[in-house]
C-alpha cells in the first residue's frame, strides 16, 4: 500500500501527462503481479462492491473522532471530501508509514481487508475500518477509505494507463486497449496475460472505440469536401454488434454488454457471417424515424425487455463502419474501404434492423451547412464528417473524424443552490442548480458543472459563502440574484421533476452579471422547446 499511496500522490500533484506516465511506467515496472494488476483495476476507475457506505463511515467518525457533530459537519463541508476529512480528525499524527497495515500490499489490503468486509456484520466491520484509521498514516488512510467507498479519482485517464502499460510490456498500444476491455479480474494471471500481449480479449470482445473530436475551425480548413465522407449524428448510443462462433453479443462504448436490451438486433445480426463486428449507434426508431433519446433510455434501463415495451419502441442499429470482416481485423484498412465491403453487407440483408447509416450527398460545404441547419428537425445532433482515407483508430485522435454538432439551445437561468466539488476542487462550490421563473416562483430546472474559468469559479465560490441563506448538508441555498447562461443538447417531458421537463448535457456558457434575475427567462419559453416525435420531420 505504501508504494501504490506514493503513486497516487505522484499521479495527484502533477497535471503533466509525461509525469504521470513516467510514475505509472515506474511501479508497474517495480510491482509484483497481482498488485499490478490491481493498480490497473483502480486506476482505470473499476470498482470492487462496495461493503461499507459513506453514510456508516460517517457515523463512525462522529463517535472516534470525540468532536461535536457541528465541528466534524464544518470540517467536512471546508474539506468536502470524507476520506480526507477521516484522516484528517483520526489519523495518528507524526506516524511511520512503516505501520503494519502500510506494509501490506495492494493486493493483501483487497484481498485479505477490503473484499472480506462485505460477510460481517456492521459491528465486526466498525472494529476493523476503525482500527485502520487509528493504525495508518493519514496518506494511507486517506487511500483506504478512498478504496472503501470506491470514490477514487486519480487524474488519468484510460489511454494514459494503456501507454504506460504498452512502455512497460512493449506491445502496441491498440492492443493493450483491447486487452483491457470487458470483464476481467486484477489476478496475477491475468498481469501475465497482459505481458504475454494476450490480456482478456475473449471471444465476444469488441474493439476499442474510434472518438470523433468536436469541429471548432471552419470546414474550409479541412480541404476537398470530397474527401470527407458525411453522415448524420444520430442521437442514440454507440455501439458494436460482434458476430463470432455462434455468438452475437452487443457492446456500449461504456464497455457494457447490452445484447439483453436489443433481442430484435441480435435477431437480426445472425444472419451475417462468423467473424464479423460492426460499429454504429444503437437508436429508438419508429413509423417517423428516429425517437427522441429519452426514448431509447427506457431500454437502456432494462436489464430485459418485454414485448410490449419491444413493439412500443422499436429498436434499430444504423451501422457506419466494419471493423471485422471473415475474422480479419479491417481497422487498417481506409474507411473507404471499409465503407464499400460494409455497403455490400448491409445491402444484401432485407432487415430494417440493421442498417446503413447512410452518406450524406452535399457538392460543398456551403451545401452540407444548409443541411446541417436542418439538422435538429430531423431529430439530429448535427453531421459528422470522416476522412475517406482515415484507418480506425483507437480513443480520441484528432484529424480524421469530426463531429460538427449543431448549436444547442440556450437560455437564461438563476442561481439557487451550490454544492462542494470533488478532488482538487472538493473546498469549492462548483456544482450547480439553476432555476427560471414560473409564476412568482423560481422553479430548479439544470444543474451544471462546467463552463466557468478557474477565477470565475473561486470569485464564485467567494459569493456563494457570504450570500448563504440555508444549509442543508453539503448544500447550500444562495441569494437568487446571480444570472447565467446555460446551454444544452435537447428537452424531454419528465414526470420526476417539479418543472416538468429534463435537459440533457446542462453546461454553463457564460456568467451574466449584466443581467437581474428578473431577466432569467420563464419556464413556458423552455417548454414550448417540447417537440412530440410525430411533430419531426422526415
Amino acid at each position: 500500500m505504501r508504494k501504490f499511496a506514493a503513486l497516487f500522490e505522484s499521479l495527484d500533484t502533477t497535471t503533466s501527462t509525461r509525469l504521470k506516465t513516467e510514475a505509472m511506467v515506474e511501479y508497474f515496472r517495480a510491482a509484483n503481479p497481482a498488485d499490478g494488476a490491481w493498480a490497473v483495476h483502480v486506476l482505470m476507475g473499476r470498482r470492487v462492491k462496495r461493503s461499507v457506505g459513506p453514510a456508516l463511515l460517517r457515523a463512525w467518525l462522529g463517535e472516534e473522532a470525540q468532536l461535536p457533530d457541528w465541528l466534524i459537519e464544518e470540517t467536512y463541508g471546508a474539506i468536502g471530501d470524507l476520506a480526507e476529512t477521516i484522516a484528517l480528525l483520526v489519523a495518528p499524527q507524526g506516524s511511520s508509514s512503516a505501520a503494519p497495515g502500510a506494509c501490506l500490499t495492494l493486493t493483501d489490503w483487497f484481498e485479505s481487508r477490503i473484499l472480506p468486509l462485505a460477510a460481517l456484520s456492521a459491528e465486526e466491520q466498525r472494529a476493523l475500518v476503525v482500527g485502520w484509521w487509528h493504525e495508518l498514516p493519514y496518506r494511507e488512510c486517506f487511500l483506504v477509505n478512498k478504496l472503501l467507498t470506491g470514490s477514487l479519482r486519480v487524474g488519468v485517464s484510460r489511454a494514459l494507463v494503456t501507454r504506460a502499460l504498452a512502455e512497460v510490456f512493449g506491445h502496441p498500444r491498440t492492443q493493450m486497449e483491447r486487452a483491457l476491455i470487458g470483464a476481467w479480474q486484477p489476478t496475477a494471471k491475468f498481469w501475465a496475460a497482459l505481458a504475454r500481449n494476450e490480456g482478456s480479449a475473449a471471444v465476444s470482445h469488441p474493439y476499442p472505440f474510434f472518438l470523433a473530436s468536436p469541429l471548432v475551425q471552419s470546414t474550409d480548413s479541412l480541404g476537398e469536401r470530397g474527401a470527407w465522407l458525411a453522415e448524420w449524428k444520430w442521437d442514440g448510443i454507440r455501439g458494436q454488434i460482434v458476430r463470432r462462433r455462434r455468438e452475437c453479443t452487443i457492446w456500449s462504448r461504456g464497455e457494457e454488454i447490452i445484447t439483453d436490451r436489443f433481442p430484435e438486433l441480435v435477431a437480426a445480426a445472425t444472419a451475417f457471417a462468423e467473424g464479423t463486428v460492426l460499429d454504429g449507434e444503437v437508436l429508438a426508431w419508429g413509423d417517423s424515424g428516429v425517437l427522441p433519446f429519452a426514448s431509447l433510455q427506457k431500454r437502456i434501463n432494462r436489464r430485459s425487455v418485454s414485448q410490449k415495451l419491444m413493439t412500443e419502441i422499436p429498436a434499430r442499429f444504423a451501422a457506419y463502419d466494419l471493423l471485422e470482416w471473415n475474422g480479419e481485423d479491417w481497422r487498417g484498412k481506409p474507411l473507404h474501404e471499409r465503407r464499400r465491403q460494409l455497403e455490400q453487407l448491409i445491402g444484401s440483408r432485407s432487415s430494417n434492423r440493421i442498417v446503413l447509416s447512410a452518406e450524406i450527398e452535399a457538392p460543398s460545404w456551403a451545401a452540407l451547412a444548409a443541411l446541417r441547419a436542418g439538422a435538429r428537425a430531423r431529430g439530429v445532433e448535427g453531421i459528422m464528417l470522416k476522412n475517406r482515407l482515415s484507418l480506425y483508430g483507437t480513443g480520441r485522435q484528432r484529424g480524421d473524424w469530426w463531429k460538427w454538432k449543431i448549436d444547442p439551445f440556450v437560455f437564461d437561468g438563476v442561481l439557487l443552490y451550490a454544492a462542494p466539488g470533488h478532488g482538487r476542487r472538493s473546498n469549492l462550490y462548483t456544482d450547480y442548480t439553476f432555476g427560471v421563473w414560473s409564476g412568482d416562483a423560481l422553479v430548479p430546472v439544470a444543474k451544471a458543472y462546467s463552463g466557468l474559468t478557474d477565477e470565475q469559479i473561486r470569485r464564485l465560490d467567494k459569493w456563494i459563502r457570504s450570500n448563504t441563506r440555508e444549509k442543508f448538508g453539503m448544500v447550500r441555498s444562495v441569494e437568487p440574484i446571480q444570472v447565467f447562461e446555460l446551454a444544452f443538447e435537447a428537452i424531454a417531458r419528465s414526470t420526476r421533476h417539479k418543472s416538468g421537463i429534463a435537459l440533457r448535457f446542462p453546461r454553463i456558457k457564460q456568467w451574466r452579471a449584466d443581467k437581474s434575475a428578473q431577466e432569467a427567462d420563464p419556464l413556458r419559453n423552455l417548454q414550448q422547446l417540447l417537440t412530440e416525435p410525430s411533430e419531426r420531420g422526415d
